[in-house]
């Protein structure tokens, strides 16, 4: 059970950035902007999780400092802050704004082959012929239910370039976060850089503009926590804690859960339509992730990760 957490950490963050079409809709309604929407996140993310690692160094027994980190490491958080969260939600943001929770979401999980190619590259991960596989079938999964080459796909050249933005920024989340759990626990990666995403944010967010919006919408107040906690914090603590104990590639293919759960909501929420083809699509997806799951014949430990790497 203990070797397959990590997945299962991973599975439950992406099921719940799946919801998050929801709540972005529902705030877009009343009056908030995407990079408000960002600015959302953000704060309510750095401010939770600081406010726990404050207490918890303080009353610790163990003499660990979970909110210390070395100034030379900064510059992991700026990257997965600024270019990762910032950019990447602005993208998926306006994405969703322009087009269906499914065409968002299968735009967004090109991500997959950016993680992949970046891994490589970087942490020397292997491209076996089962992540392969794994990640075909997820992606083609994902292109079944938004509907590509059924006639039913509209999307404008915006919404096609801000939807790979979304997904090269989703990608560098996973780049940047696994230099830095080299170094620092998950919730200390996930802490930082939503700190750095929130002053990244503040320029370009009318933060004026927040008494007025909530004081002309007070329903809007429990919607904005959810979309920091639910949608943010607990999701990104999920995944950075699986993504600590697996290969970035492997991570990001497991993630194509997402978007699954952002159909499935839209069929149930905004009855938006499911074919046959998005059935099948919602199938291939979970082939995918039972083809990853599945036990190797070999591991080798990885020094340069400190994780097994498995085929």
């Amino acid at each position: 059970m203990k070797t397959k957490l990590p997945y299962l950490c991973i599975l439950a963050g992406a099921a719940l950035w799946g919801s998050i079409g929801i709540f972005v809709r529902v705030l877009s309604g009343m009056g908030f902007s995407s990079m408000q929407l960002i600015a959302v996140r953000a704060y309510i993310t750095a401010a939770v999780l600081v406010v726990f690692l404050f207490v918890r160094d303080r009353f610790a027994r163990d003499g660990k400092k979970l909110l210390r980190v070395r100034l030379r490491d900064c510059w992991c958080f700026v990257g997965t802050g600024i270019l990762s969260v910032v950019f990447f939600n602005y993208c998926y943001f306006a994405t969703i704004s322009q087009c269906s929770l499914s065409v968002a979401a299968v735009l967004l999980y090109t991500a997959p082959s950016f993680v992949l190619l970046l891994s490589i590259l970087l942490f020397k991960e292997r491209m076996s012929a089962r992540k392969g596989m794994a990640l075909l079938l997820a992606f083609a999964g994902c292109a079944l239910v938004s509907g590509l080459g059924q006639g039913e796909l509209r999307v404008s050249p915006i919404g096609i370039l801000t939807g790979l933005g979304s997904g090269l920024g989703y990608a560098l989340y996973s780049i940047f976060a696994k230099f830095a759990l080299a170094r620092y626990s998950p919730i200390t990666v996930t802490a930082y850089p939503f700190v750095f995403a929130s002053l990244g944010i503040t320029p370009l967010c009318a933060v004026s503009q927040f008494p007025a919006l909530v004081s002309a919408q007070p329903a809007s107040l429990p919607w904005m926590i959810g979309l920091g906690l639910l949608c943010s914090a607990l999701p990104y603590l999920l995944y950075t804690s699986g993504l600590s104990r697996t290969e970035p590639g492997k991570a990001s293919i497991l993630a194509s859960v997402e978007p699954v759960v952002a159909t499935l909501l839209g069929i149930l929420v905004f009855g938006e339509p499911l074919t046959l083809p998005g059935l099948l699509g919602v199938a291939a997806v979970f082939a995918s992730l039972v083809i990853l799951s599945l036990p190797s014949k070999a591991r080798t430990s990885s020094p340069s990760t400190g994780e097994n790497q498995r085929a």
